[in-house]
């Protein structure tokens, strides 16, 4: 199976940039890789921009977040119905930043999956543990509930693919060891069966092959390293 490789490009890109950025993938992977598919995450004020500079490439596009509700009176939100609209395929949902930083719980996960499916999206639903669960031997416990309470009915591999990112290594250039991430994906693989599962949690071109080619890893979520062209492929071709 190619791996899936997912840049999220978090609060960051303006329009020169983005286009620079978009059009330097787009020709890297103009005719489609066997070995992974990319898909590229932008600010919404960008995607219409980077879908029309990315438009003859086989890129995907995804939005980093969504409403649960149909479109309608939500000053600053954005339906799914939206995103679909300009050109996306995927949506990140229950990003550990979103969790900590907007409160946002995992039913409220659960309920934008829902509601991302309806719209045609594959929901990429993010889950992990923080430094002090870790510490305290719950990282299972944690991740087992935000499981069970974040995957919505009717998800399938065709609609829904997980992230699993440690928030201690979201940013902070720790990066969990290969055995951290081995002993995870094998326990979200016992609850999830087939859905795609991902890794996330400072992916480096430094430490992507093994990320990589561990068991269970069906690929990686980026963050800032995706905002670096070279860097970005460079994980992408780790695969």
């Amino acid at each position: 199976m190619s791996k899936l490789i997912v840049g999220n490009w978090k609060m960051n890109g303006l329009l020169a940039d983005s286009r620079e950025r978009a059009e330097k993938l787009a020709a890297a992977v103009k005719s489609g890789v066997s070995s992974f598919h990319m898909v590229i995450c932008p600010p919404a004020t960008m995607i219409n921009a980077v879908a029309w500079f990315s438009k003859d490439s086989a890129l995907k596009l995804g939005g980093q977040d969504c409403h649960d509700q149909p479109p309608g009176a939500f000053t600053g939100d954005i339906a799914p119905e939206m995103l679909k609209d300009l050109g996306c395929t995927y949506v990140i949902l229950g990003h550990s930043e979103r969790r900590q930083f907007h409160t946002e719980t995992s039913a409220q996960v659960a309920s934008k999956a829902k509601r991302a499916h309806g719209a045609g999206l594959i929901a990429i639903i993010c889950v992990g543990e923080l430094d002090s669960e870790r510490s305290a031997g719950k990282q299972e416990s944690v991740v087992g509930q935000q499981l069970k309470e974040s995957i919505p009915e009717g998800a399938t591999p065709e609609n829904t693919v997980i992230a699993y990112e440690p928030v201690w290594a979201i940013g902070t250039g720790k990066v969990a060891s290969a055995d951290d991430i081995k002993n995870m994906h094998a326990f979200i693989r016992g609850k999830v069966g087939k859905l795609q599962i991902l890794y996330g949690g400072s992916v480096k071109a430094a430490n992507a092959k093994e990320i990589l080619h561990t068991a269970n890893v069906d690929g990686v979520l980026v963050g800032g390293a995706s905002l670096k062209v070279e860097e970005f492929l460079a994980i992408a071709q780790a695969s």
